[in-house]
């Protein structure tokens, strides 16, 4: 077995909780159960992984064995990893039959086609849901397995979750395979990104409903019988407000958990309001500016903020659509004066 294949799983070893050490390696199917029998697992992780590496060795273990390992291990942790959702098009709407096997032909033989030195790795799991991990390297230098990037594609849909490595320049290529494989024409960055991939698909596959939080403020206190009787007028106003909070933020954000969403972007077009009398603007352009969103949890923050008081119920469709362009991103056509604006890269 190559150094550097010993090497490399020996770190991902490392990687692991040494009580997850076992139940990954019995998912990764590589070594029998015999095997695994003669590991030690409650001695130190070190010592685990270099009994690993010598098991490894018996099976005489190639890299793309250990990047099998490697992406068991972040299909469990992929919040380690911050993902981005791209969308792919193509003329029509039709089904097609999906081909696992000609699409792994397809998608390594464009990237090999632009660069030898690259490492492709598939795993298939539930739900048609394939993982693929990419290593890469240059004309002269063997692939870096420490960087590589991650692609999880759901067949017979148009999105397509990424990881990608540091070297950004290969992201083309990377799409530009996936659009081949899949039969599509054409890729675009949503402009959504989280460490949590399932809200993602929760997001861009319409698999939750959205939650509102209660807002009980506390009425005042009333120190005689003409204060007590305007509490009760307050009170009863603001158990109203309340009220209609609590039916606003549920008309918008649903009843179930929120996904969570860290990152989102798009472009506004609108057009300033003015009087007609004051000759303000002379030309008629409309404004243009990017808004950015970002939060440790983006909806729960938005979801928040009027039961919180911080803003007024129904929040602006500027808050409110993001969840609904990301789902409708190629569909969005922006008409003038309308404030949401549709979601395009930068």
């Amino acid at each position: 077995m190559d150094e550097t294949v010993a090497e490399y799983i020996r770190r991902t070893v490392l990687k692991m909780p040494r009580n997850e050490i076992k139940m990954m390696l019995q998912k990764w199917g590589f070594l029998s159960e015999a095997q695994l029998q003669t590991l030690n697992f409650h001695q130190i992780k070190d010592n685990i992984s270099q009994d690993v590496v010598q098991l490894c060795e018996v099976n005489s273990a190639d890299i793309k064995q250990a990047a099998v390992l490697d992406i068991i291990y972040n299909h469990i942790y992929q919040h380690k990893r911050m993902w981005s959702v791209y969308q792919m098009k193509k003329p029509g709407e039709e089904l097609e039959y999906f081909d696992i096997t000609d699409f792994k032909k397809k998608f390594k033989g464009r990237l090999r086609s632009a660069l030898k030195n690259v490492t492709i790795t598939f795993k298939e799991y539930e739900d048609n849901e394939i993982w693929i991990r990419v290593a890469w390297g240059t004309p002269y230098k063997k692939p870096n397995q420490y960087k590589p990037s991650y692609v999880v594609y759901h067949s017979q849909t148009p999105y397509v979750f990424i990881s990608a490595s540091v070297l950004k320049s290969n992201l083309p290529l990377l799409c530009q395979a996936l659009i081949v494989a899949s039969n599509y024409h054409d890729i675009r960055e949503m402009e959504l990104r989280s460490h949590s991939l399932n809200s993602l698909q929760d997001i861009v596959f319409k698999r939750y409903s959205q939650n509102f939080q209660t807002y009980s403020p506390k009425p005042p206190q009333g120190r005689n019988a003409e204060a007590e009787s305007a509490d009760l007028r307050i009170v009863q106003e603001n158990k109203s407000e309340k009220e209609r909070i609590h039916r606003l933020n549920w008309e918008v954000f649903g009843d179930g958990p929120q996904p969570k969403l860290e990152f989102a972007q798009y472009m506004l077009e609108t057009m300033f309001k003015r009087d007609p009398k004051m000759d303000v603007l002379d030309k008629k352009e409309p404004f243009r500016c990017l808004v950015k969103f970002s939060s440790p949890h983006l909806l729960e923050s938005l979801k928040s903020l009027a039961p919180a008081g911080m803003a007024d119920a129904p929040l602006s469709p500027l808050l409110t659509c993001i969840p609904q362009k990301a789902r409708n991103y190629f569909k969005i056509r922006e008409k003038k004066g309308f404030f949401p604006g549709s979601f395009v890269s930068p």
